[in-house]
């Protein structure tokens, strides 16, 4: 686990920011653009509050996933995966992006990939499910070191 980190992020000489407590957890390049579009570069709020909206409906989609891997609906993991993964993409969440990419190739019966078929269901159920934990413990590693950009520790 990485110890900790500094919260402010660091100028380079042009200006652009660099966010090493994001590793390769979070594209910084996206992460910027949407960083851009904020009025007031201490408070944040624009950004802020789409990178929050991410939170309650990665929580959400989550609970859906567990749900449906209950019910061992792959279409439904597939179509959960899918919709995960443009939102992750959107903020930069590269490691998000890419486990929901896997559970969205797993629910269409097909290998991490999307290339080879797989017919056993039940493996395809199998590896939705230590793929969803996987995306778990990356949104949680990730939402961590955003609620410390946005200097909001609490969880």
């Amino acid at each position: 686990m990485p110890g900790p980190t500094q919260t402010q992020d660091v100028r380079s000489e042009d200006g652009s920011a660099g966010f090493p407590e994001f590793g390769d957890s979070i594209d910084q390049t996206t992460f910027e653009q949407i960083l851009e579009m904020d009025d007031d570069e201490e408070e944040r709020e624009f950004s802020k509050s789409i990178v929050y909206d991410f939170f309650t409906q990665a929580e959400s989609t989550f609970q859906k996933m567990d749900a449906n891997l209950e019910k061992k609906d792959l279409a439904q993991l597939s179509s959960l995966g899918h919709f995960l993964k443009g939102s992750s993409a959107t903020l930069g969440l590269t490691k998000v992006k890419d486990s929901c990419e896997k559970l969205q190739h797993f629910g269409a019966r097909k290998d991490e990939t999307g290339t080879k078929e797989e017919p056993d269901d039940e493996k395809s159920l199998r590896n939705c499910k230590v793929t969803i934990e996987q995306a778990k413990t990356e949104f949680k590693e990730v939402e961590q070191a955003l609620r410390r950009f946005y200097r909001d520790d609490s969880s």
